[in-house]
């Protein structure tokens, strides 16, 4: 069966009494998982007697007990056998597979699983074997749309549509995380509701970092102007690590006290935890301004090489500042085509001034 130009199939009776099992693929960055929550609360409210599996890859998979909704989890190890992930996708009887990714991998976990009604974007399915293996697809374009928008559309293709607008993005982290993040913070002086400042300075692509020194200078803004301690995350990547020395090294002598490093010494829902506690949260376009967002928290995220109409979070307490212009953006002023931009091009005065502003509302 070839994949159909439609996107509106509903279930039949016979389907909606029975427990349906659904298969959820979504194996590419930490922030597309992230994104990934909101079409899967849609997924969990429309089918609510379902038997959800959704299916991760490397650190990514961590997050999985902060997504409500989730029956079941499997991570992808790359590099290893994953025999018992491929052992439970040709096991399991499931009635739909839903594929976010559309990679080689991806396309053969739902080759694998073999269900019946096996979804896919239109971009993904033109070819053989691509066009055999899948029998439903959206035809949703990530360059038209907001990627959560994006992940969101491939669930028309079960006939599942958003109430109203926008499905919003929320996470949701385990006691026994809060717990331990608690201990943590206590553990650096940082006691319960005192505010603090989170900056993620790191990313896995280098030309998105900004100016070590810029950032100390925000740091610094924080601690003296601001009287908010600062903590530092991150992950151990050694580039990533090597930045946020250069970030520490830079920050006035007198200001370093104040400065908490907790890159690389955390987990991911630690993260998620630390952020949901803080005051407010800078950084570059990277999965913990996801993070950030799903509990709109006040922040703002420096864009330059990407474009914010794709990524940028949605609430009212974030600020998008792109390299090449003056002030934050506007909600008018995204654009789905835009030339890519040097973080170099955005200072410190634009950061600290939008700061000031933001935190005046808090």
């Amino acid at each position: 069966m070839y994949a159909s130009s439609s996107i509106h199939f509903p279930d039949s009776d016979q389907q909606r009494k029975r427990m349906q099992r659904i298969l959820v693929i979504q194996t590419k960055r930490i922030g597309d998982l992230i994104l990934t929550a909101p079409a899967l609360r849609l997924l969990r409210r429309r089918r609510p007697n379902a038997h959800i599996t959704l299916v991760t890859a490397g650190v990514g998979g961590q997050l999985a007990s902060c997504i409500p909704g989730i029956d079941e989890h499997l991570n992808y190890c790359p590099g290893k056998l994953n025999a018992a992930l491929w052992s439970t996708l040709f096991s399991e009887p499931f009635d739909y597979s839903l594929d976010f990714n559309g990679t080689d991998r991806s396309v053969g976990m739902s080759f694998v699983a073999g269900a019946h009604n096996r979804a896919a974007y239109t971009k993904r399915t033109l070819k053989f074997p691509r066009n055999v293996i899948f029998t439903r697809c959206s035809p949703a374009s990530l360059k038209k749309l907001h990627t959560i928008d994006h992940m969101t559309a491939l669930l028309e293709t079960m006939g599942i549509f958003p109430d109203t607008g926008r499905e919003p993005l929320r996470l949701e982290i385990p006691r026994p995380v809060q717990q331990q993040t608690r201990q943590t913070l206590l553990g650096h002086g940082i006691e319960d509701r005192q505010p603090f400042a989170v900056i993620h300075p790191g990313t896995a692509r280098p030309e998105k970092y900004w100016q070590a020194s810029a950032w100390a200078a925000v740091i610094d803004h924080l601690i003296f102007e601001k009287n908010l301690s600062v903590i530092i995350t991150g992950g151990g990547d050694a580039k990533e690590i090597t930045h946020i020395d250069s970030i520490k090294a830079a920050v006035k002598p007198e200001a370093r006290s104040r400065v908490i490093d907790l890159s690389g010494t955390i987990t991911l829902p630690q993260t998620a935890a630390v952020i949901s506690r803080s005051t407010v949260v800078l950084g570059v376009d990277t999965a913990a301004m996801h993070l950030a967002a799903a509990f709109e928290k006040p922040q703002i995220v420096l864009f330059g090489p990407t474009n914010p109409y794709h990524w940028r979070p949605l609430h009212n307490q974030a600020r998008v500042i792109l390299a090449g212009h003056d002030k934050a953006l506007s909600e008018d002023e995204f654009e789905t085509k835009i030339p890519e931009f040097a973080m170099s091009l955005i200072t410190e005065e634009q950061v600290t001034g939008v700061l000031n502003t933001l935190l005046e509302n808090i």
